[in-house]
C-alpha cells in the first residue's frame, strides 16, 4: 500500500476521514515490535479506517547524559516498514512543529506513580513522555492509540492520564514482541556487541525464571484446593509405602500461598549470576508490582502483577517485564 509521509498537523487534519483513526506512537528506528503494533492497529481500524504512525524523538524524555543525540534516526526505512505493516500515514513532525514556542512551560505531571521504578532511575522522564503523548494525541486526533506492553509503566501512566484528564481516546496495550533468543525487541538492542547481547539475555532469563517459579507455585495452590493436605495424611501414605504421594501431600500442606518472594528470588538468582559475566550486567531494579500504581506487592497479594527489570550492559540500558496473576489457581499467567 502507498504510505504518505506528512510533516505538519495541518496536512494530517486535511485528510478525509471515514472509519476510525488508529495511532501508533514511536521514536523511529522501527523494528518488528513496532510492526506488530501497526498490524494490530490495521486489524482494529479495518479497511475503512486509517492507521497513522508517528515518528518523533522527543527531547523532553531524555535526561542529562542520556542518548538523545545517539538515538538512531532512520526515517526512510521507518516509512518503508510502516507501509509494509499496514500504515496509511507516517507523521514525522519537527521539534518546532511539536513545540512551536520552544520547550513548553506547562507540562503533564506523572504524579507519584511516575516517580517509581523508571521514574526514580530517570527523573522527569515520565513528565516529558506524558507531555508529548498528550500533544501528539491532540495533533493526530485518533479514536484509539496503541502502545507496547514492554513499556508497562509508560502504558499504565498513559491510561491513567487519559482517564484522569478525560481524553476521548481508547488506549490499547499490545503484548511484548521478543526475538528468538527471548530478548525483548528494542531500538536500543542495536547498540549491543555480541558479548553484551549474551549478557543482556539475563533480563528475559530472569523474568522467565520468575514466571516458572510462579507457575509451579500456582499449580501447587490449585492442588491444595483439590486435596486435603494434612501431616497425618502424609504420614499415613508413608506408612504404606506411597512415598511420592506422601511428598506431594507434604508439599501441598506446607505451600506458601502466593509466593511473590519466591518469584523475586528466582529472578534475582539469574541477575546475580549475570553480574559476574564479562561484560557484567549492572542491575538498576527488579520489582514485582501492582500495575495500577507500580508499588511492590506483598506475599498475601492476589490479582494481576508485573515482574519488571531494568539493567545496563555496557553503555546500553534495557528494560523488560512480564505479567503474572497471583491467586489464579492454575490460570495461565
Amino acid at each position: 500500500m502507498t504510505t504518505t509521509l506528512l510533516r505538519t498537523a495541518k496536512e494530517l487534519h486535511a485528510r478525509a476521514r471515514a472509519g476510525r483513526r488508529a495511532v501508533v506512537m514511536t521514536m523511529g528506528a522501527l523494528h518488528e515490535g513496532h510492526a506488530t503494533l501497526i498490524r494490530t492497529a490495521r486489524g482494529i481500524a479495518g479497511p475503512e479506517g486509517e492507521v497513522v504512525v508517528t515518528v518523533f524523538v522527543n527531547p523532553l524524555q531524555f535526561g542529562a547524559g542520556e542518548d538523545l543525540d545517539r538515538y538512531p534516526r532512520t526515517l526512510d526505512a521507518d516509512v518503508e516498514l510502516a507501509g509494509q505493516s499496514g500504515a496509511d500515514v507516517v507523521f514525522a513532525p519537527s521539534v518546532d512543529e511539536v513545540y512551536p514556542g520552544g520547550e513548553p512551560e506547562v507540562r503533564i505531571t506523572a504524579g507519584p506513580m511516575g516517580e517509581r521504578l523508571e521514574g526514580s532511575s530517570r527523573p522527569g522522564h515520565f513528565d516529558g513522555m506524558l507531555t508529548v503523548v498528550a500533544k501528539l494525541l491532540h495533533l493526530t486526533r485518533p479514536d484509539l492509540a496503541l502502545y507496547g506492553q514492554k513499556d508497562a509503566q509508560q502504558l499504565a501512566l498513559i491510561r491513567r492520564m487519559v482517564r484522569d484528564l478525560n481524553f476521548g481516546v481508547e488506549i490499547v496495550g499490545v503484548p511484548t514482541v521478543r526475538e528468538e533468543d527471548g530478548l525483548a525487541l528494542s531500538s536500543r538492542n542495536r547498540y549491543l556487541s555480541a558479548a553484551e547481547r549474551r549478557t543482556a539475555l539475563a533480563l528475559s532469563g530472569a523474568l522467565f525464571a520468575g514466571q516458572d517459579r510462579h507457575a509451579a507455585q500456582e499449580a501447587l495452590r490449585a492442588r491444595a484446593r483439590e486435596v486435603p493436605a494434612t501431616r497425618a495424611r502424609a504420614e499415613a501414605l508413608s506408612a504404606i509405602g506411597e512415598s511420592r504421594a506422601a511428598a506431594d501431600t507434604h508439599a501441598v500442606a506446607t505451600a506458601v500461598p502466593g509466593g511473590p518472594a519466591a518469584v523475586r528470588a528466582a529472578a534475582r538468582q539469574v541477575l546475580d549470576e549475570a553480574a559476574r559475566l564479562d561484560p557484567p550486567l549492572a542491575l538498576d531494579y527488579l520489582a514485582l508490582v501492582d500495575p495500577s500504581d507500580f508499588t511492590e506487592i506483598g506475599d498475601d497479594f492476589t490479582g494481576d502483577a508485573v515482574l519488571a527489570v531494568a539493567a545496563r550492559v555496557g553503555a546500553t540500558r534495557l528494560i523488560d517485564n512480564i505479567p503474572l496473576t497471583f491467586g489464579s489457581f492454575g490460570a495461565a499467567s
